[in-house]
């Protein structure tokens, strides 16, 4: 787009980011940039003011990581600011593209001890791609335009901009615009890269694929069932590429990333080579997958592998994922297919499922509570599964059938994204039901959401695991140490603390009561709050369970 002369660089910026297609900036305005967010009402982006400016980041996570446009959120100087980190290293380490911009003191005392003058940029370098404060309103067209090239592109992340408050009112030169907007393609896998992969592949007794996250987000799960139909390879998913690859397919051998001794594993314990596509070594650690580091392992990625000595590449593959998969299957001959363990691992893993259906007791399992959230679910519905044993018991048995429909945050693995990113979630796929998983700890967290929700008119449901614990911790305690302390806590009453904010309230009392409850919240036009008491002791069953598994089955 053309854009017009601005008067000031409040109004560039806004320009700026309309430029970029920006239709939404989550945020909280301060003294320090009010002109910036009075240029906003003449806009077309919509601004959602949020209650917290940690909730405003985790929303503008979500948006970049469902949609991989960059999610933009905004907050004042030095503690506003401050509050903007935490979502923002979630998006890095969660490879979402994010943009925050956040006022910062005037020059005239930028250099000197002041008033909530903080040096941010040096506290958002570490966690972000690139950082930087914008020096003169000419500047601002460049920068934006850098801010979201860096945020988009490659492997994607944050990025951080500071607008000193006496930049944001100086008048912008009349020839200063926004830069044109161009889109950067995958590269074409190289040819060479791509024949010793075949010639590995070749040789490979029991290759297995392994899909990430980088393989969810660049939706290619078409090309990966191609690949595997046409080579009878099996797969597996991260947590954070669950729906890359569909549960229901036969090659589907689940996810992997919980126990060494999980099921999945066996099936990695009996491949020689890997073909990982799309997985980044923040979702989890290679040891768990290669703890001899003997495996060939082949790298399928739009940007190289991370060093790791449990992650030796043998061919690394870098470019469009989805056309590396096609010039691969064009050039091999199928493999056996899948193994007598892999169809074992697949057979306990359903079985586990349906016993778990069946459960009638109360306080509620957590085979029946992530089956009845399944039941629920549409197959392109959105769950967003909160860290701490929620999250565990998702991962593991939440079957997902399409990219970016369970959202775990196993980058930095941040508890308190899920209510947040559901406001998100919803504004990015508005058609689409929303649910958010969430242990009591960390309901809490950033449980004042409810209220921009409302505010909003942004309908989803938030399910609460009741336990009146850090449940993940004491579960790693009790393995670990063989008894826990200071993690429990009590709770408000959930159905009133719904209410007091305009939302829907349900406390389920059977296990025979929470399907139904879902069904009915899911369809409700408002924000609803489910609290479900959860039978913890599940945990340490399910671990010593596993840990009984020492030979490959």
């Amino acid at each position: 787009m053309t854009a017009q002369p601005e008067s000031t660089t409040a109004r560039l910026l806004v320009t700026c980011l309309e430029n970029e297609g920006v239709q939404y900036i989550f945020g909280i305005p301060g003294e320090e940039n009010i002109h910036f967010i009075d240029a906003l009402r003449d806009s077309s982006i919509r601004y959602i003011l949020t209650r917290h400016e940690q909730g405003a980041s985790f929303m503008a996570d979500i948006y970049g990581r469902l949609t991989g446009k960059a999610g933009v959120c905004s907050a004042t100087l030095g503690p506003g600011a401050i509050n903007l980190l935490l979502g923002t290293a979630d998006a890095t380490t969660n490879s979402a593209p994010l943009v925050a911009i956040s006022a910062q003191v005037g020059l005239d005392r930028i250099y000197k001890e002041s008033h909530q003058s903080v040096d941010l940029v040096n506290m958002f370098r570490p966690v972000t791609k690139w950082a930087e404060t914008v020096l003169t309103p000419e500047a601002v067209p460049e920068m934006v335009r850098k801010a979201f090239k860096q945020a988009q592109t490659l492997r994607p992340g944050a990025v951080y901009l500071a607008i000193p408050q006496d930049i944001e009112t100086m008048p912008a030169s009349p020839g200063v615009h926004p830069l044109p907007v161009n889109i950067v393609r995958d590269a074409a896998p190289s040819p060479s890269q791509i024949a010793r992969a075949v010639t590995l592949l070749q040789q490979a007794r029991a290759p297995l694929l392994l899909a990430g996250h980088g393989a969810a987000r660049a939706h290619v799960q078409e090309a990966l069932v191609r690949f595997s139909e046409k080579l009878n390879i099996p797969v597996a998913t991260t947590f954070m590429g669950k729906g890359a690859f569909p549960d229901n397919h036969p090659n589907a051998l689940g996810t992997v990333g919980f126990m060494l001794r999980d099921y999945v594993n066996f099936g990695f314990a009996q491949a020689d080579v890997l073909l990982c596509v799309g997985y980044e070594l923040q979702e989890f650690s290679p040891a768990q997958i290669n703890p001899q580091a003997d495996k060939q392992i082949i790298h399928i990625h739009t940007f190289p592998a991370e060093v790791d000595a449990y992650y030796p590449v043998a061919v690394g593959i870098e470019g469009n994922i989805a056309l590396t998969l096609e010039e691969l299957a064009q050039k091999l001959s199928p493999t056996s297919g899948l193994s007598a363990a892999g169809q074992h691992i697949r057979a306990v893993l359903q079985e586990e499922r349906e016993q778990g259906a069946q459960e009638t007791s109360f306080p509620v399992k957590p085979q029946r509570l992530v089956l009845d959230i399944r039941a629920a679910m549409g197959e392109s519905d959105i769950v967003l599964a909160d860290t701490g044993a929620a999250k565990m018991w998702m991962a593991r048995l939440y079957p997902t059938y399409q990219p970016n429909t369970c959202l775990i945050s196993n980058g930095l693995s941040t508890m308190g994204f899920a209510l947040p990113g559901a406001i998100a979630a919803k504004l990015a796929y508005p058609d689409r039901k929303v649910l958010a998983v969430m242990g009591d700890g960390s309901f809490l967290m950033n449980a004042q959401e409810l209220e921009t929700a409302r505010r909003e008119g942004i309908s989803f449901v938030v399910l609460i695991w009741v336990d009146e614990s850090y449940g993940l911790i004491e579960w790693k305690m009790d393995l670990e140490l063989g008894r826990h302390s200071h993690v429990a806590f009590s709770n408000p009453d959930f159905v009133r603390f719904a209410l007091s904010f305009g939302a829907k309230g349900y406390r389920i009392q059977s296990a025979e009561e929470l399907l139904p409850t879902l069904k009915r919240a899911l369809a409700d036009d408002v924000v609803s709050v489910i609290a479900c008491p959860v039978d913890s002791s599940e945990n340490v069953r399910l671990t010593d369970k596993l840990g009984k598994l020492t030979e490959p089955i």
